[in-house]
């Protein structure tokens, strides 16, 4: 399993791969060659059903022609030959939910995840790993220390590390953990008395800080709202280091099959720094934005802002909206509660939202009356119900349609019900899926939500049956950046165990891929542009050794990118 996944120290490395260019080192004349992409598994994606065409036309960074390879050949008979040799090519993967920036900033942090994406295994091995990297990088004392990916899951102990535990190797330095789900953290007591978090401390709206037993002085925990002090501290103090991991994260983007990718929360400095990269001709992959909803009336308001529109390869789609928490963290919202104890809670455990019913509203209605687009992380059923509220209220309110095409994305919708998803199809809300959950944490949501719950995690076969456009996504860094891993996830929904997390929501490889491909070019209204290979489209490929349609299902993330091609060029060769 460990071979699936990047590890991050490779991540300087790809940086050096001599195959890799950005646009703007293309000459004109290799804009002008055309090549046709032959004798392999050619597979358009442009329908509902699978589709192969013996050759591929790249010209002009677009695709010219989809079709034989003798018509190929007749219409562009000058253009370069590129044998396949029987391996795949399908449109380049798009990205559709993780979070550009957070990769960039985890090579800045302490890798703490667990097995197969690292090899934590217990609380000690956190405390040794924190204590070498001060001591490997002579970070003296006071300056802040940050570790990401810890699962108190997977831990031997079965729980979080608390501030005692992290104060006694690292006494002298702030230090926080960010939670592999992203929505909780733990901060050691020098990280609590820089953020101002005492016994006095009241729990902010949508959010816990945990207590020592019998106690109200904090044991390190933060929960949601809680954690944002600590996490924009974390985030203001690597900010300087975005330039110097940009190219390696492109890189690593790209080393999977991606040639779109997405950052799911950005603040306005961070899309301002995305913007000039993207000017200075330094994107390689498209790159999407969606911008955080405490933003949304300043951002709408700034007419230097240009939503839903390309820009040297950059956009901002949207507006993304945290509505409640992680299934895995027990903060996620649900109308039934967990079925196991659950951290700073004693009765009626079901989670929380993380907004107010009446503040979603109010973002609704903003967002809907300039017709931008919304993006709402909701895990829970709960959560669910207060979104279509939202939407029918604020389409109450404007006098809009409830079937607007808005294009409203659920992201994760992981434990959406059945009645939902229908709503779903009538009011034109597309949900973006998360089968990752399946292998990570299947065995934890049986555990603590129960089996029928469980079984119905990210339901893509349902939803396709509906008529809705799915897609998939890693949300990384909670998850590792790996497309053809999420299409493993989806149609297998196999745990860490073993067990098969809800076998009727197995999906096709095909209906996998679609994910991924032209049901993410949906999500971003990107249709007309990308997603499948269509004449006209751009020239977005990726090339795998193996086709994931015809491989043994448990053997699709075994599967290889070998080559991802951007625009017509080449921007990642194995």
């Amino acid at each position: 399993m460990k071979k699936l996944f990047f590890s991050l120290i490779l991540l300087a490395a790809l940086v050096s791969c001599k195959d890799s260019k950005s646009k703007s080192e293309t000459t004109e004349s290799s804009d002008e060659t055309s090549q046709i992409f032959f004798n392999g598994d050619i597979i358009t994606m442009d329908a509902e059903t699978l589709e192969y065409v013996e050759a591929i036309v790249s010209q002009n960074g677009k695709i010219a022609f989809a079709g034989s390879k003798e018509e190929a050949e007749e219409k562009f008979g000058d253009a370069e030959l590129i044998d396949l040799k029987g391996k795949t090519l399908l449109p380049g993967f798009i990205d559709p939910h993780s979070h550009f920036a957070m990769v960039s900033n985890t090579m800045g942090q302490v890798d703490l995840n667990p097995e197969p994406v690292g090899t934590v295994k217990n609380i000690p091995d956190i405390t040794k790993r924190m204590k070498a990297y001060k001591q490997e990088n002579n970070i003296p004392d006071g300056e802040w220390i940050f570790g990401w990916g810890y699962d108190d899951g997977q831990l031997v102990e079965h729980r979080h590390p608390t501030k005692a535990e992290i104060d006694a190797v690292l006494p002298n330095n702030p230090v926080y953990l960010q939670h592999t789900s992203g929505h909780m953290g733990v901060a050691n007591s020098m990280a609590l008395k820089e953020m101002n978090v005492s016994a006095s401390t009241p729990d902010p709206d949508g959010g816990i800080i945990e207590r020592m037993p019998n106690s109200k002085e904090p044991n390190g925990l933060v929960q949601e709202t809680a954690m944002y002090p600590f996490v924009g501290n974390m985030l203001q103090i690597l900010v300087k280091d975005h330039a110097r991991h940009f190219d390696s994260t492109q890189e690593y983007y790209a080393a999977n099959g991606i040639t779109t990718a997405q950052d799911g929360m950005t603040d306005r400095n961070t899309i301002r720094f995305f913007q000039s990269q993207a000017d200075a001709g330094k994107l390689k992959i498209d790159l999407i934005a969606l911008a955080g909803y405490a933003e949304l009336q300043s951002n709408l308001n700034d007419t230097t802002l240009q939503f839903k529109t390309y820009k040297n390869g950059f956009k901002i789609q949207g507006t993304k909206i945290v509505a409640d928490g992680s299934p895995q963290g027990k903060t996620a919202f649900f109308t039934k509660p967990y079925l196991t104890e659950v951290p700073g809670c004693t009765h009626d455990c079901r989670g929380l939202p993380s907004l107010t019913q009446e503040t979603i509203n109010e973002l609704f209605v903003l967002a809907y009356g300039r017709d931008n687009q919304l993006f709402v992380h909701c895990n829970g059923d709960a959560t669910i119900d207060m979104i279509i509220k939202a939407h029918e209220n604020a389409c109450n309110i404007l006098n809009q349609p409830l079937d607007k095409d808005r294009r409203t994305i659920i992201i994760h919708a992981q434990f959406t019900r059945p009645d939902q998803l229908e709503t779903f199809v009538k009011y034109k809300i597309e949900p973006s899926f998360f089968t990752n959950h399946a292998y990570f944490w299947g065995d934890d949501h049986v555990k603590n939500l129960g089996k029928e719950r469980a079984d119905f995690l990210s339901p893509m076969v349902t939803a396709q049956r509906l008529g809705l456009k799915p897609t998939n996504h890693s949300d990384a860094t909670v998850t590792p950046v790996n497309p053809l891993f999420t299409v493993w996830t989806a149609v297998n929904r196999v745990s860490r165990s073993g067990a098969i997390i809800g076998d009727n929501e197995r999906t096709t490889p095909y209906q996998a891929l679609k994910a991924i491909t032209s049901n993410a070019a949906y999500e971003f209204f990107d249709e007309n542009l990308k997603g499948t290979l269509t004449e006209g489209k751009l020239a977005d490929f990726v090339i795998l050794d193996k086709n994931p349609l015809k491989v043994a299902p448990m053997d699709i993330k075994d599967i290889q990118v070998l080559e991802t091609i951007k625009e017509g060029v080449s921007i990642y060769k194995k």
